[in-house]
């Protein structure tokens, strides 16, 4: 892949490889859409990068995102993870992870599955944008608003809007790609 690549992923070989094998590209799988709902919760203030570099211990300190294990977790295993430096050691988002899996879990049980209840925020089409420069990428939109309402009214946190758009492009709901990297039409013939 070509140096056209969206701007923001240079300069890591790790973003580069994020950028080029998973974002954008839709995802359906609950437990992969569980792990990224986590991640993204701990970027919140943070670079992306900094979750990336992390993302092995996450999976460690997470039970290889199985939601169920996750949902079971302990206080006494949230006081372990504070000293987990494989991960951010925020307090607030730790038990945030736990409180996520649950609220998952309640999901998926009215909706069959999580995919279903995220997808069902896009008629279960990804929208694919036409953006021709990084400053025509917003931080929100009207549906990563009403995604943030909705998940806040299912008892989910670190889902403000901003996150809510954050995990929309990198699960494929949207393709925020610029149209002249090489992954914007890698990324359209997939859906």
């Amino acid at each position: 892949m070509s140096d056209s690549r969206c701007s923001w992923c240079h300069g890591d070989e790790l973003y580069t490889r994020y950028h080029d094998d998973e974002w954008g590209v839709p995802c359906h799988d609950d437990q992969k859409l569980f792990e990224f709902l986590i991640l993204e919760g701990a970027q919140a203030g943070l670079s992306w990068i900094t979750i990336l570099k992390r993302r092995e211990g996450y999976r460690k300190a997470f039970h290889q995102f199985d939601v169920q294990q996750v949902a079971r977790m302990t206080e006494q295993e949230v006081e372990t993870l504070m000293q987990n430096e494989g991960i951010i050691r925020n307090r607030l988002k730790i038990q945030s992870a736990i409180k996520n899996a649950r609220a998952f879990i309640k999901v998926q049980e009215e909706f069959g599955s999580f995919n279903q209840y995220l997808w069902s925020f896009v008629n279960h089409q990804p929208i694919i944008n036409h953006r021709q420069s990084m400053s025509e990428v917003p931080a929100t939109s009207e549906i990563s608003d009403r995604m943030s309402k909705d998940l806040k009214k299912r008892g989910f946190s670190f889902v403000g809007s901003t996150i809510c758009y954050a995990y929309m492009q990198a699960m494929g709901l949207v393709n925020d790609h610029l149209v002249t990297c090489p992954s914007f039409s890698n990324v359209s013939q997939t859906t």
